[in-house]
């Protein structure tokens, strides 16, 4: 059997994997039962698997279940109880992305858990908390090489609603190792081993219009001469595991309702989820509920998550989910078709760069469940800076980042770089109460985009005592120096 009849067959369910192999994210997701209490915890182990790339063979990682299955899902107020291993060569660990669990369970190395050592299994046991759509993925370089799975957790409501379920990993890839894509970074951000995105205000057509207009609302850069987009230009970019010269398939009915859970799991890509024909209405964002928005287009910068509900006509079709890379041409997405739709191929490159990412969806999102309303017990202000030729990032002010437990805390964040920096908050949700210098009852989420010269003030409840991670969600900047830590007082 060929890879494209194994994953036609795999398309109507007719195959079975062992724990060597792992089945499409969004199929596994909609033939998988949630996870129910009992005392043997669920076996989870970090392995290799092969994928084809561009008709050559890659060798990544993967986050695989007892059956084959990538990732977890698991039902709501459960307890998250697995047992990970690891089969891989080398020390790894795994960080919960969207979870709260306890500051020893968070995933981070030396934060405090060691790593995984080959071998080695270690036991995870808390509260799941709520729904929504999370994700795993490792807290090193590992990350590039795919190391990463969905994490969905569903509530009653979820499986009581007449909708179909279509979960959808984004990936950017390279089939150079993460360690020779940050060295070359470094090295010679401009050399032509290592292609650069450098779009200036004045070269790209409506950047400033998108910047300051309607499209993306983001504030006005004066004076600005350059702004970075992609400092990687990446071999492909993935929507599970497959590029859209072999895009997966979902089979939906006929006026049937999707609920589409979109993980950006790219390392250093920020995309534009573009529904196309359908009509979209997000309904969540970093597995939080906002007030429904409508719109085709939908913006994901790196670590963040958007479910968006779609309808399929009545009259059926074929309907390209599509994920536009920021400020460029390429992009990756899968196809919803109905039996005996015509199913067309799509070219990976469009012909128009996606849209570069602002705040203007931010600035409109309105939470289900917003935090209480209190006054802070502590503000802090911090700074995002970076040289891109040096390749240094960081974070001025976060020194200070002490906090108490009970305290109602805002972190004001402004960043003065020329790249965008989607920074992500470890064992907390916060909620967005200020934009660019104007409050706002924002979203609830854990991951929140800067775009350059911006500014975002988060509130939070200091809930969940713990050392814990603030950092730019791109995995580079994070790997050179754009990290800090909220640090409960008392923890050392």
């Amino acid at each position: 059997m060929n890879r494209r009849e194994f994953l036609n067959d795999l398309m109507v369910g007719a195959a079975a994997l062992g724990t060597s192999a792992i089945l499409s994210p969004m199929r596994a997701f909609a033939q998988a039962a949630t996870a129910k209490t009992s005392p043997a915890p669920r076996a989870l182990s970090v392995g290799y698997r092969t994928i084809d790339v561009k008709g050559k063979s890659a060798r990544v990682f993967g986050l695989v279940q007892a059956d084959g299955r990538p990732g977890l899902a698991l039902d709501a107020g459960t307890e998250f109880d697995v047992a990970l291993s690891s089969v891989i060569d080398e020390p790894t660990l795994i960080h919960w992305h969207g979870l709260t669990p306890p500051w020893a369970a968070d995933g981070v190395p030396d934060n405090p858990a060691a790593l995984l050592r080959p071998t080695e299994t270690r036991r995870y046991a808390f509260p799941v908390g709520a729904g929504g759509t999370h994700w795993m993925h490792s807290h090193t370089l590992q990350e590039q090489n795919l190391l990463a799975a969905p994490l969905i957790v569903r509530t009653a409501d979820d499986l009581k609603r007449d909708e179909q379920e279509v979960v959808v990993l984004l990936h950017d890839f390279s089939f150079l190792p993460a360690e020779e894509l940050l060295a070359k970074l470094k090295g010679n951000a401009a050399s032509d081993a290592m292609p650069m995105d450098h779009a200036s205000m004045q070269g790209m057509a409506g950047m400033q219009h998108m910047m300051t207009g309607n499209d993306m609302g983001g504030m006005a850069m004066p004076g600005m001469a350059a702004m970075d987009l992609n400092d990687i230009d990446y071999d492909a970019y993935l929507a599970n595991d497959r590029t859209l010269d072999d895009p997966e398939i979902v089979r939906v009915d006929k006026g049937g309702r999707v609920r589409l859970r979109i993980i950006n799991g790219a390392t250093a890509t920020a995309f534009t989820i573009d529904t196309g024909r359908l009509s979209g209405e997000l309904v969540a964002v970093d597995g939080q509920g906002v007030e429904p928005v409508g719109g085709t287009s939908f913006p994901v910068a790196m670590g963040q998550r958007l479910d968006i509900r779609v309808s399929v006509p009545k009259e059926g079709g074929a309907f390209p989910i599509l994920a536009l890379r920021e400020g460029a041409v390429e992009r990756a997405g899968v196809i919803l078709a109905t039996t005996g739709a015509d199913v067309r191929r799509i070219q990976v490159a469009g012909d128009m760069k996606g849209p570069v990412l602002g705040l203007d969806l931010e600035q409109r999102l309105r939470p289900v469940a917003p935090i209480a309303s209190r006054a802070p017990d502590r503000r802090f202000e911090l700074s995002l800076r970076g040289d891109m030729a040096a390749y240094t990032w960081g974070i001025d002010g976060a020194d200070g980042l002490v906090v108490k437990r009970g305290e109602r805390i805002e972190v004001a964040i402004n960043n003065m770089s020329m790249m965008a920096h989607p920074m992500h908050l470890h064992g907390h949700h916060f909620q967005v109460v200020g934009i660019n210098g104007a409050p706002v009852a924002g979203a609830v989420r854990d991951t929140v985009l800067l775009p350059p010269m911006a500014s975002v003030v988060l509130a939070f409840d200091a809930d969940n005592p713990g050392r814990w991670p603030l950092h730019c969600h791109h995995l580079y900047h994070m790997a050179s120096g754009m990290m800090a830590y909220v640090t409960y007082d008392g923890i050392g």
